[in-house]
């Protein structure tokens, strides 16, 4: 210990330093639930690639574990620490340096908060799409490591495909350059897109390019009501059949309205079974939305409201992405699933999980990225309760067994990390696990970087 701290200190300022264990216990884990973590020897900050260079050099030095981290906002362990290991807090590496209209790139260290970038790119006209719930406090780097989404994956996509290029420190400390500024770019592998989602397990990204879009123009909002989930699912069905591209298309079941009206009073209809919103940022998104409501009526919708102006719609907005938060108020703890299905088998995930949650006694809430196939089931429960703490972990299973069976994945963008790591092994067989073992033995021969994560 005493050894490590020394070489740390050699090319470290004193304040990149953090060694009291009451404050680095703080660093230990990320919001995940059921998810273990050790205790880290110290925790560093850097705020240049150079320092993040040494903490890796005298990482393979000593063969020292380093677990990076953002703002530990992530859902499924991938930020925990492990005993005796450095956790590399990446957040004051938080500088835009630059924002470029012409070529429609932003370049930005790893802890720039996903908003600050979005808000510093709007004042050039420009537009960075993925917008995770916690997009106020989480960072580009976490965004980066798990591969996030967020509520306009329907029309724009997720994280990785904003991100053009990287700078990464690998294990033993050498600085890689991957991707490229431009366009196109098609030279050797694409080793951009493999460091997109690897949680940290076969690199450190200290710099980013992402693509920027035009800001699009402000969008509006419709809110329908069903009497069922299937009947919002098949709403959901309609409306992507017809070719429809909204900017969004959210679905609330009834515990997760009840949920955010109790925590914030939103006034949202406690009668549905499941609330549908959608939303447009075209040049006619009344036109849009007319067309969508009437899709919805088909489909059996008992009422359909457009919002008239910006102002409301964000207001139906904020109601959504506040679920996770007021699912959380339901019971004392939470296990937030992450199945991503094909469209077309949404209604049956969504049946499938009302199944569980009576076959083992439990609320669970969805919330869902509807128009991407992408649900969030929250299985809410005492964790004080042991055998209610059993039922939610086998729930949990259930419903990751079920999006499996139905042709999904197990994770749509909160990551793997330490919860879903036989469910990984699962869903990608013997040999594509041997094969991304492999990856992972070239990029960090020692098994320094993150360890018992994915795998």
């Amino acid at each position: 210990m005493s050894d490590l701290l020394e070489r740390l200190r050699a090319g470290l300022p004193p304040e990149a330093l953090i060694t009291d264990p009451d404050v680095t216990a703080s660093y230990a884990h990320d919001m995940a639930s059921f998810c273990e973590a050790g205790t880290p020897a110290v925790v560093v900050l850097p705020r240049t690639v150079e320092q993040v260079q040494h903490v890796m050099r005298t990482a393979t030095a000593l063969r020292v574990p380093v677990v990076p981290q953002g703002a530990r906002t992530g859902l499924s362990g991938a930020a925990n620490a492990s005993d005796g290991c450095i956790v590399l807090s990446l957040v004051k590496m938080d500088r835009i340096l630059e924002i470029s209209p012409v070529d429609r790139i932003a370049v930005v260290e790893p802890g720039v908060v996903n908003a600050v970038l979005s808000r510093a790119v709007n004042e050039h006209g420009l537009y960075y799409p993925p917008d995770p719930s916690s997009w106020e406090t989480c960072t580009i780097g976490g965004n980066i490591g798990t591969a996030s989404g967020g509520l306009c994956c329907v029309k724009y996509g997720v994280t990785a495909e904003y991100v053009l290029g990287l700078e990464v420190v690998l294990a033993d400390g050498r600085l890689l350059t991957t991707g490229r500024r431009t366009a196109k770019g098609v030279a050797g592998y694409d080793l951009t897109r493999l460091f997109v989602g690897s949680e940290g397990s076969l690199g450190i990204v200290v710099k980013a390019v992402l693509a920027l879009r035009p800001q699009p123009p402000q969008q509006l909002v419709l809110a329908a009501e069903f009497p069922s989930a299937a009947a919002a699912c098949d709403a959901v069905c309609r409306i992507m059949e017809r070719g429809h591209t909204p900017s969004l298309l959210e679905l609330m079941d009834r515990t997760t309205v009840r949920a955010v009206n109790a925590m914030a009073s939103m006034g949202l209809p406690e009668t549905t079974e499941a609330l549908l919103l959608c939303a447009f940022d075209t040049p006619d998104p009344l036109a849009d939305l007319a067309a969508v409501g009437a899709l919805c009526t088909a489909a059996g919708a008992t009422e359909v409201v457009p919002a008239d102006n910006p102002a409301e719609s964000e207001l139906l907005l904020q109601a959504r992405r506040m679920s996770l938060t007021a699912l959380e108020t339901v019971k004392p703890a939470t296990m937030i699933d992450d199945v991503c299905v094909p469209r077309s088998q949404l209604g049956a995930m969504l049946a499938g999980t009302a199944a569980i949650a009576e076959e083992y006694d439990l609320t669970i809430g969805v919330c869902a990225h509807a128009g991407d196939g992408n649900t969030h089931p929250v299985v809410c429960f005492d964790h004080r309760d042991p055998d209610e703490s059993r039922r939610a972990r086998e729930s949990f299973d259930a419903i990751m067994a079920l999006g499996l069976e139905l042709g999904g994945t197990i994770t749509g963008e909160h990551g793997v990390g330490v919860l879903k790591k036989e469910w990984l092994a699962r869903e990608l067989g013997e040999t594509g696990v041997e094969l991304q073992r492999s990856i992972k033995a070239a990029f960090d021969p020692l098994g320094l970087l993150n360890p018992g994560k994915l795998f």
